[in-house]
């Protein structure tokens, strides 16, 4: 998870503002690459400080505050994050370095004189999209709005922008770098020749004996011990009142009066009209059309005049007068309805040049009365009957929400059914009944309330394709909470044999490895190791295989280039059923010295990575200069409140 952080943070250094506004998500300004973002103010504020400097701080009400609102926006793409989740997976952790940095940055940059004129900061605020207005211009009443929606303030987003601007003018040159010399790359390069080759071995949990059953009480000490597997995640109950266009039928059936009129719009559709097929072809000039107008007039097709004089024909098939007119011209049309069937056009003057042509059949279409096409147009006006019913319906809540209307005002008001659900995961599902599946029409109310903390307004949002909508509300959250191990010990009894069952095959993949340490064989340690395990298998790799791949290497191919020689290790098995016992038993070097072409990609994928080091290491020495510290206790009451009163200080 810790990679959708970087995701969410690791733009350039500079102003790079995310603001992701959807209904009231929190909106998140993140500025970094590196470890560097600015999140904090160098000012006072109230709390105690998380990070301290000399000349400012960030206190830990700011750190809760921008945790929340990279937890409500991280929802958007993983909705059942919750606040331990994000702790546990280090989002806590990255915060804090980023706004630390931010912090250090700021302060170093402002003692080295760098000023931001607000006419700068204006100047990055009128280029966000998500303030520009209808006419594609900055909007200062859109602005306001979005603002309060979102509980910040112009000078908490105009202080951001600043510190951003601050932090791109001293890591942005450092960014840029991409020169590498040759002899810095050579060595690099040369690890690209190195071969290694070893054995290893797999140990499979199953190669284990299982040993007797679990007791009751040891089966209650590993439930407390690992509670965590067994709690259900927060859940949320949601209050919503859908309309869809099955609920508007009723009233979106077109009267007489509309079917009549409907008919005398479409008159000219239904009229009796006359359809011509004419294949033709486009000449350039007029001297070529009468060639090859003279040619099909002879007897020839349109199609072989026209390869014949190095052309290609085409067809309008089935066109009334209009629609060729308008494909053709309005002159080549008036002769092909006035030519008979077989008859030849043209050369006749067009868009594109003269065109010669043959009509190759004629339909007359009758009309349509009233009564023939009544099904089709009671379908068309009931439909957008159904739309604007829905439309009408839909701003009408709006606008009351937008009054500060309740979600019971609203439902009376505009005369809806209202329904509660169950207390559901954020991915509409409900945990207790795991295998009915979730109600697709429910789905965007309940990401809905997994995006509203308690006292906001309720929502409208959109339900399926067809116009359809629900107002949404929080009705009441649920907090993660472990199961009764009455319920859950058939499973709690499961695992605890498989982490012992685990843990035993560990034992044996450690003998395995230690006895294979140095001079002796990995075969004859998996000999004495006590129990029926495969043969080890002998591998030779070079590192450039790694490299050319690194993601689908196998991770026993890969743990041999960070091993000594006549050493092994254990690692988990990849298909996670077990442990794999590696050895490294031989290195072959090698000098790139003579191998130009290698040093040279070597010097340019080095030069991608160059820029963003000397970045960190600019970051880490102005965190210095200010002195910029973390206060863990500080940071260690924001995990409780995250994990609710689990995490580890």
């Amino acid at each position: 998870m810790l990679s959708i952080f970087r995701r969410f943070t690791n733009s350039r250094v500079g102003v790079v503002v995310t603001f992701l506004v959807l209904a009231l998500i929190a909106l998140a300004f993140v500025m970094g690459d590196v470890s560097g973002l600015t999140g904090g103010g160098a000012g006072g504020g109230q709390g105690d400080a998380a990070v301290t400097a000399d000349g400012g701080r960030v206190t830990a009400a700011e750190l809760r505050d921008q945790v929340n609102n990279e937890i409500q926006s991280l929802r958007q793409g993983q909705p059942g994050l919750d606040p331990a989740q994000y702790a546990a997976a280090g989002g806590l952790d990255f915060a804090v370095e980023r706004m630390a940095t931010g912090l250090a940055l700021d302060l170093f940059g402002t003692e080295q004189g760098l000023v931001v004129s607000q006419r700068s900061v204006g100047g990055q605020i009128a280029g966000l999209p998500v303030f520009r207005g209808p006419t594609g211009q900055f909007d200062q009443n859109l602005y306001e709005q979005r603002l309060a929606a979102l509980r910040l303030t112009d000078a908490e987003v105009r202080s951001t922008i600043r510190r951003g601007l601050i932090a791109d003018w001293m890591t942005g040159p450092q960014q840029r770098v991409s020169f590498v010399p040759a002899q810095v790359a050579l060595p690099y390069a040369s690890l690209l020749l190195e071969k290694r080759s070893g054995s290893y071995v797999a140990v499979p949990f199953d190669a284990v004996p299982a040993g007797p059953a679990p007791t009751d009480a040891e089966v209650q000490a590993f439930y407390t011990k690992n509670i965590a597997r067994y709690s259900v995640p927060e859940r949320r109950v949601v209050r919503y009142a859908a309309l869809t266009p099955a609920d508007v039928a009723a009233r979106a059936v077109p009267t007489e009066a509309e079917i009549a009129r409907a008919y005398q719009a479409a008159r000219a559709q239904y009229a009796a009209t006359e359809r011509r097929t004419v294949a033709q072809v486009i000449v350039a000039d007029q001297a070529g059309a009468n060639a090859l107008a003279a040619a099909v007039r002879g007897g020839r097709s349109v199609a072989d005049a026209a390869r014949a004089a190095g052309l290609e024909a085409s067809t309008q098939s089935g066109a009334d007068k209009a629609a060729y007119a308008a494909s053709s011209g309005q002159a080549a049309a008036d002769a092909a309805f006035a030519a008979p069937r077989g008859g030849v056009i043209g050369p006749v003057r067009g868009p594109l040049g003269w065109l010669v042509g043959r009509v190759e059949k004629v339909e007359q279409v009758a009309g349509r009365t009233l009564e023939q096409v009544r099904p089709e147009l009671v379908a068309a006006a009931a439909k957008q009957k159904t739309a604007d019913l829905l439309v009408k319906a839909r701003d009408a809540a709006d606008d009351a929400l937008s009054n500060r209307a309740t979600f019971d005002e609203v439902v009376q008001e505009r005369g809806l059914k209202a329904a509660t659900t169950r207390p559901l995961l954020a991915n509409g599902t409900d945990p207790d009944n795991p295998v009915a599946s979730a109600d697709p029409a429910v789905l965007p109310a309940v990401q809905a309330a997994f995006a509203m903390e308690e006292g906001d307004q309720p929502q409208v949002v959109t339900i399926g394709a067809d116009g359809g909508f629900a107002v949404a509300a929080l009705g009441s959250v649920v907090p993660a909470a472990p199961r009764p191990l009455a319920q859950v010990r058939a499973r709690v009894a499961a695992d605890l044999a498989a982490d012992r069952a685990r843990d035993a095959a560990r034992r044996v993949a450690d003998g395995i490895a230690a006895r294979a340490r140095g001079p002796a064989s990995l075969a004859s340690a998996v000999k004495t190791a006590g129990v029926a395990l495969p043969a080890p298998r002998p591998v030779s790799v070079p590192r450039s295989q790694l490299a050319s791949a690194p993601r689908e290497a196998q991770p026993a191919l890969a743990l041999l280039f960070a091993m000594a020689p006549g050493t092994a290790k254990v690692l988990p098995s990849p298909d996670g059923r077990g442990w794999t016992v590696v050895k490294l038993e031989g290195v072959q070097r090698a000098s790139a010295a003579g191998d130009a072409n290698l040093v040279r990609a070597t010097r340019a994928d080095l030069g991608r990575a160059v820029g963003r080091e000397y970045a960190e290491q600019f970051a880490r020495a102005a965190r210095a200069a200010v002195n910029a510290r973390v206060n863990a206790a500080a940071v260690a009451a924001v995990r409780r409140d995250l994990t609710g009163g689990g995490g580890a200080d």
